[in-house]
């Protein structure tokens, strides 16, 4: 279990640290990170580390079409983690 715990703690804040990056690269106008590796990094477990850096830095807080597909990934993790946990019972 602390394995698990020590892996999403990680990706999310590989996630975080990535999002960081991107905010900074865009207000420069340079190369980005693209949105399908934040999503692949939220979606493997980082998505806390994502939502806290859309928060804290205000990243992709207006566009609604990363909302809405972030949002998508936050379902199917809730789903999930109620799946297993209601298969534990």
């Amino acid at each position: 279990m602390e394995v698990l715990l020590l892996y999403f703690l990680s990706i999310s804040v590989l996630v975080f640290i990535f999002a960081g990056y991107d905010k900074s690269q865009a207000r420069k106008n340079n190369r980005r990170i693209p949105e399908k590796t934040l999503f692949l990094m939220a979606l493997i477990g980082g998505s806390p580390g994502l939502l806290t850096a859309m928060l804290l830095f205000r990243h992709k807080t207006s566009k609604t079409s990363f909302i809405v597909k972030f949002a998508f990934i936050l379902l199917i993790q809730a789903a999930l983690i109620i799946a297993f946990l209601n298969y534990k019972k």
